[in-house]
C-alpha cells in the first residue's frame, strides 16, 4: 500500500476543482501497474466526484443543482456555524472515489475527471488523501 497527500487551496464558497492532473501525477509516482486508487477528501464539508471534465459548464451545473436541492440558511445546524447546507452536500456527494489502475494508468474514460468539491470555502488548505493498493 502506498499513500500521498495533495494540498489544495479553494477560492469560492462552493466550487468543483478539477484535480485529475494532480491525481495522475500521484498515481504515476506510486508506480502501481494494476490495482485501485482511493481518493479521499478530508473535511466534513468537502467531497470527491468523478464527472465530465471536457465541458466547463458541467461543474457549474453540479454546484447549481446542489444549491437548488440543498439551499443555505434553512437547516438546524445553521444555528451553530451557518454551514448546514455544506455538510449535507458533502454527505450526499460523498468523501471518496475509487479508481482502477490499469497497466499503470487511471481507468477513467475519455471524458471523466476527478473533482474536489468545496462546499464551505474559500479555504487556505484542503487535503486529499490518495491511497493505492496493487502491484
Amino acid at each position: 500500500m502506498k499513500r500521498q497527500v495533495i494540498s489544495l487551496r479553494t477560492s469560492q464558497r462552493e466550487e468543483l476543482l478539477d484535480i485529475t492532473s494532480q491525481i495522475k501525477q500521484v498515481a504515476g509516482e506510486m508506480s502501481i501497474q494494476n490495482g485501485l486508487l482511493s481518493v479521499y477528501a478530508q473535511g466534513a464539508t468537502a467531497a470527491i466526484m468523478i464527472q465530465e471534465n471536457w465541458d466547463n459548464s458541467v461543474p457549474h451545473d453540479v454546484v447549481h443543482l446542489l444549491q437548488k436541492l440543498i439551499p443555505r440558511g434553512v437547516w438546524l445546524h445553521d444555528q451553530q456555524d451557518g454551514n448546514g447546507d455544506a455538510h449535507l452536500k458533502a454527505g450526499l456527494v460523498g468523501p471518496s472515489e475509487t479508481i482502477p489502475i490499469i497497466e499503470g494508468q487511471l481507468g477513467l474514460s475519455t471524458w471523466q475527471g476527478i473533482f474536489f468539491c468545496e462546499f464551505d470555502g474559500p479555504r487556505q488548505q484542503r487535503q486529499v488523501v490518495c491511497t493505492a493498493v496493487g502491484d
